[in-house]
């Protein structure tokens, strides 16, 4: 059993608060999924649990946090510089239960990920894996400690679509304690028993946190109809509290202008009528009291409301977008041929999709793609790549880097914008740096739209964004009048926004 009694987590910076009194109790069996807004404390929570010290330089941290004999194994959303510079076989090799397994065991583990055992031994650095190898030498690692509950920062970032299927069946086969956050709302709809759902309401100036020990969609649908329920009674309320009050306002009058109108020489008429205030006077202490327990309309996070691109974003059906061959696609350092004879065409405003396995190319493919775009003339490419620090000064703040004239009117306009997409004053003004992923996208897309681009050429779009955004998010992506040339493993990205679909492999591209 995993508990938490009584946590508080507090910004140091802006002393805001992500949670209050926070309480949690874990079972074997358990899968729980943490969901909530980007930057509503998820990682954050998931971090204190595995070890509280990791947050300890941003966060005020007050609660128990009673393990037991539960072994914890975390899996983070980034690799650690230092174990970048490892070669998988240093960063197995690290762990003494990597010793006490067989061969046999070994080969039992890579292969429930489609790999050899000698990929444990080999010389590569971890920094040069794909993202998705990253997550599997994560898994695999875990999986080889013994752990018991498993702590899941994003695991189903950049993983392929087969290896998300592995994923989803060790979630359900594990028989211990796993809890984990993802914006796959697929892997979330098959593996998890339990949500945990923290919010930030109020323009995030008030906590709140939900834990169902229901499916997530059974737990949307009832939270949909609670609300729907409580929005009716409340409106029903206010609707009766208005014809009441209205009744009151002429009773009140009546007897005002009585009072006003008694002559001195009827003191039984006048004390009649201030018999009559009093009673009128309790009426309206006994209807504030009635108003205090009345419905309040529901609180929920405010939704997210962003347009991306206008009608200057479209493309003529009949124009070429690229039509781009490659005979052979290497890694950086062309050592390794990844793929051959790789063709591709796109017309219009056609939204495409490449899916493949982890380690295939598609990230370097699509990198070409974004180099070539970029020197064209006739449209306007801009690209989102997987590490948003590629693009993004980190030591400025959004409407800093998104200002790009320093006049008034523009970053009164940026800050409206980042408002829309639920960035609170304070948050505008944090350094990128210390935003979560989802926030770090929402400023590139931002970025985007600003820009004028026409083409979009974007790498995991949807991979940072939670699965309450998503839908949201695949909207503005489908409506977005340009083209777009995306790599995804997201099954409701690809299914919502994708007009066409190739898989890469070494004998090059294949339309789906």
């Amino acid at each position: 059993m995993l508990q938490i009694k009584n946590l508080n987590l507090t910004h140091k910076k802006d002393l805001r608060v992500i949670l209050s009194e926070f309480n949690l109790v874990l079972n074997k069996g358990d899968k729980a999924v943490i969901i909530g807004e980007e930057g509503n404390g998820k990682s954050t929570l998931m971090k204190w649990i595995y070890n509280p010290l990791l947050i300890d330089n941003y966060i005020e941290a007050e609660g128990e946090r009673l393990v037991g004999k539960e072994i914890l194994g975390y899996l983070p959303q980034e690799i650690s510089e230092e174990d970048k510079e490892k070669t998988i076989y240093e960063f197995f090799s690290a762990e003494e239960m990597f010793w006490n397994r067989t061969p046999k065991e070994l080969s039992e583990i890579t292969g429930k990920f489609g790999m050899t055992s000698e990929f444990f031994y080999s010389d590569q650095k971890m920094g040069s894996l794909s993202g998705g190898e990253k997550v599997k030498a994560h898994l695999m690692r875990l999986i080889i400690q013994d752990v018991t509950v498993l702590l899941l920062d994003e695991p189903s970032n950049d993983i392929d679509i087969n290896t998300l299927e592995i994923l989803e069946k060790i979630i359900n086969d594990w028989e211990h304690i796993v809890l984990f956050i993802s914006h796959d709302e697929t892997l979330i709809e098959n593996t998890a028993n339990m949500v945990i759902h923290i919010e930030q309401i109020v323009r995030k100036t008030k906590t709140r946190y939900t834990v169902a020990k229901i499916p997530y969609r059974k737990y949307l649908e009832e939270r949909f109809h609670k609300f729907e329920s409580q929005e009716r009674q409340a409106l029903n309320d206010r609707k009766e509290k208005k014809i009441r009050d209205e009744k009151y306002r002429k009773i009140m009058q009546s007897v005002q202008n009585a009072l006003g109108n008694c002559s001195r020489q009827s003191p039984a008429e006048a004390k009649n009528l201030k018999d009559k205030m009093h009673a009128v006077k309790s009426m309206e202490r006994r209807f504030e009291k009635e108003d205090e327990n009345m419905t309040e309309m529901p609180e929920q996070e405010e939704a997210i409301f962003f347009k991306l691109g206008d009608k200057d974003s479209s493309i003529p059906a009949g124009k070429t977008v690229i039509e781009y061959t490659l005979a052979k696609l290497t890694t950086k350092d062309e050592e390794r041929v990844l793929a051959e004879d790789i063709n591709l065409k796109i017309r219009g405003s056609e939204k495409i999709c490449i899916i493949g396995a982890n380690g295939v190319g598609k990230t370097t493919l699509l990198r070409k793609i974004a180099e070539e775009l970029s020197q064209r003339d006739d449209i306007k490419a801009e690209y989102m790549p997987q590490n948003y620090e590629e693009i993004l000064d980190l030591d400025m703040t959004p409407v800093d880097f998104l200002d790009k004239s320093g006049d008034k009117e523009e970053r009164t306009r940026i800050r409206t914008y980042l408002g829309s997409l639920k960035y609170t004053a304070d948050e505008m003004e944090h350094p990128i740096r210390e935003l979560s992923g989802g926030q770090k996208a929402k400023v590139l897309l931002l970025s985007m739209s600003l820009s004028g681009a026409n083409v979009l050429i974007l790498d995991e779009p949807t991979r940072n964004f939670s699965p309450l955004s998503g839908p949201v998010i695949r909207k503005m992506l489908r409506e977005f009048p340009g083209a777009i040339i995306s790599i995804s493993h997201d099954r409701k990205y690809i299914d919502e926004v994708c007009d066409k679909i190739y898989e890469l492999d070494y004998s090059g591209l294949r339309n789906l």
